[in-house]
């Protein structure tokens, strides 16, 4: 479980760090504070939401995505199990088998979805990164 917390903290730190960036409105700020130190803000404010968005449940969302694609997974792989089984007259031993393979497989397609579905930044890390921004004076109009 460790690896896995560990592997799945990784991807949402990479994913966080995608080459999305925020755009900023050339106001007055800008002007006067120039692209490099805009850029160093930017920078500064993407690893400060990378750094929350890790420590508030970004993690556990995938490993739940996984739980509950093996749980339905599961229980269909124990109906088709059954019925299948039924056939044969062995509807127990087939429904549990069935369960099982589903479950499997609901869990790998849950956590693989959970981690690398999205492939932007959050809505959080970004909400994050743009209040920060607007904090230090500059007006972010979009993310590229």
């Amino acid at each position: 479980m460790r690896v896995l917390s560990a592997l799945a903290l990784n991807v949402v730190v990479i994913a966080g760090c995608a080459s999305q960036r925020p755009v900023l409105y050339p106001n007055q700020h800008v002007r006067n504070v120039g692209s490099g130190t805009a850029d160093r803000d930017i920078d500064e404010c993407m690893r400060r939401a990378e750094a929350y968005v890790s420590s508030n449940g970004q993690v556990g969302s995938a490993v739940e995505g996984a739980a509950t694609g093996a749980a339905t997974s599961a229980t269909i792989g124990a109906a088709a199990g059954a019925a299948g089984g039924a056939v044969v007259c062995r509807a127990g031993t087939s429904a549990a088998i069935g369960a099982a393979g589903g479950g499997a497989a609901g869990a790998t397609r849950g956590l693989i979805h959970g981690l690398f579905g999205n492939r932007g930044p959050s809505a959080v890390y970004k909400n994050f990164v743009n209040r920060c921004l607007r904090e230090k004076g500059y007006d972010p109009i979009g993310w590229d």
